[in-house]
């Protein structure tokens, strides 16, 4: 008898460590489902929307100001303004996707199928503003199309970040989904610098043509058509995808559809302060929006420190866009390989660290540029910038696969797919953190007495204009680092509890295969 009860008990052990084994073996080939061609696609999506929001990051302020002839303060009230719309309306956006049921496109893609041909209409009006250069009216025109712009923006970006949480719920497949989409996103941006480089070409040496309004109208024109084409690849590339992913929470989406008139608003806005009280969820949305202030400064900034402290022309400044996003695109490939050997955290903190020292030695070379022409400068803003693209590279996919994490730890907690939801708080918290530092930006220029009507600034404005970006920027991404080294999830943490689940299903299998053979 104590020979079988020993027998009995290793084969029992036996049997438990092969249901681990082959829970493993089953994980690893159910991720290996996510193909190739949906990655592309989805990260196709990116494009357009990328080179169109660059367009507007990079140039609004600079055309605002100095080829509309605005006020400095009257431009950053009305660009924080349409940003802090963009963030509000983010989490009500998600749960309306979280909520939406479609036979064809599921819960997010509908939204993005018509945002996109929306955005390319109110892109191609905002560039076009007919009213005469220095006119009041010019403001309100301004502020009618970015608010369309930005609530369309939403109705595309908030459901297709939250897509890619739908269709790759698994560790590494999140941060192989994000650097896709940061590879097209960054192309995106570089594409701006790309179209201004071809629409608005120096004549020579020195000529400084991105003064011409022409100019940023063909620049819409190109982007609108990218939205529009790269909106329905990913739509339509997805798809498959999409329609084949189990839905995890049916029965809530049906209980809560119920209930939606009475509590839905409120359920939202008391989910995003339920939600900053979780730790990892706060972490990640401050850390992140913390450090796209670093972005804004650099972005809303660069092109009139290149214009009026490096007097770089068009031409030179596309040169140096393309330096910092292509080695933001570069990047990738060394971020991605990081995290498979130092996890997510270490490798984000690692990269803003470089980031820091870009910033430091481009100060340096602001610091020299009076002592030589802007030709020689040029080549050695050129690795510097290169230095900060490489740093920067992290923030287009870390922090959004780290957040994706989070949402995906919830949803296995919670059993209740609310990643629309969850991606609208992300965004209005980076999105409200851009709306007061643009604000701030508008006040800077005009107290350091910016003038767009001066082709030549005074030393102490350009001056400010350094201390604008250098200062501003090394100060962000200083306290994003604090703030990122309180995350704590590791790859370990995904994988347990994704295995868990596996387990639990197979148990649920088990069961039904016993009572039908009782029955």
């Amino acid at each position: 008898m104590l020979f079988f009860a020993i027998f009995t008990s290793i084969l029992v052990l036996k049997i438990k460590i092969l249901k681990k084994a082959f829970s493993f073996i089953y994980y690893f080939v159910e991720k290996k489902k996510l193909s190739f061609w949906t990655k592309l696609c989805y990260g196709i999506g990116n494009l357009g929307y990328g080179s169109m929001g660059q367009t507007v990051n990079s140039f609004i302020m600079f055309f605002a100001t100095s080829v509309m002839g605005l006020s400095g303060v009257l431009v950053g009230a009305t660009i924080a303004l349409t940003s802090l719309w963009d963030g509000v309306s983010d989490p009500i956006i998600g749960y309306l996707s979280d909520r939406t049921k479609n036979k064809f496109f599921g819960r997010r893609l509908l939204h993005m199928l018509i945002a996109s041909f929306v955005l390319a209409v109110c892109n191609i009006l905002l560039w076009t503003c007919p009213i005469e250069k220095g006119s009041n009216l010019a403001i309100i025109w301004l502020m009618g199309f970015l608010l369309l712009q930005e609530t369309f923006n939403t109705f595309f970006a908030t459901p297709y970040s939250a897509l890619c949480i739908d269709i790759a719920p698994d560790y590494n497949d999140q941060t192989k989904m994000q650097s896709f989409k940061s590879v097209f996103y960054i192309l995106g941006m570089i594409m701006p610098s790309i179209l201004m480089y071809i629409f608005m070409p120096s004549a020579s040496i020195g000529v400084q043509t991105q003064f011409n309004k022409e100019g940023y109208i063909y620049i819409a024109l190109v982007n609108s058509a990218l939205v529009i084409i790269c909106g329905l690849i990913s739509v339509f590339g997805t798809r498959k995808r999409v329609i084949s992913m189990p839905n995890y929470d049916k029965s809530a989406v049906e209980e809560e559809g119920k209930t939606k008139e009475k509590h839905s608003f409120k359920k939202i806005i008391g989910g995003y302060v339920e939600t900053l009280k979780k730790k990892e969820f706060r972490t990640v949305m401050l850390g992140y929006s913390v450090s796209l202030i670093a972005s804004i400064f650099i972005t809303s900034v660069g092109m009139h420190l290149f214009t009026f402290c490096y007097h770089f022309s068009s031409t030179q400044i596309s040169v140096i866009m393309i330096c910092l996003f292509g080695g933001a695109i570069l990047s990738q490939l060394i971020w991605v390989n990081l995290v498979k050997k130092y996890d997510k955290k270490q490798t984000l903190i690692f990269a803003l660290c470089l980031l820091l020292v870009g910033i430091a030695l481009t100060s340096v070379t602001f610091l020299f540029r009076t002592y030589c022409t802007s030709d020689f400068i040029f080549w050695f803003v050129l690795p510097c910038i290169f230095i900060c693209g490489l740093g920067s590279g992290a923030l287009y996919s870390l922090p959004h696969s780290m957040y994706a994490d989070v949402v995906t730890m919830e949803q296995y907690k919670t059993k209740k797919n609310n990643a629309g939801r969850f991606t609208g708080y992300y965004t209005f918290t980076y999105n409200f953190t851009n709306s007061i530092t643009l604000l701030i930006i508008g006040v800077l220029l005009d107290l350091i007495k910016f003038d767009s009507t001066m082709p030549l600034q005074a030393l102490s404005v350009q001056a400010g204009l350094g201390k604008i970006v250098f200062f501003g920027s090394s100060i962000a991404i200083a306290l994003a680092i604090i703030i990122f080294s309180k995350y704590n999830i590791k790859r370990a943490d995904i994988l347990k509890v994704q295995i868990k689940e596996l387990e639990k299903k197979d148990e649920k299998v088990e069961e039904k295969v016993l009572l039908e053979e009782e029955k």
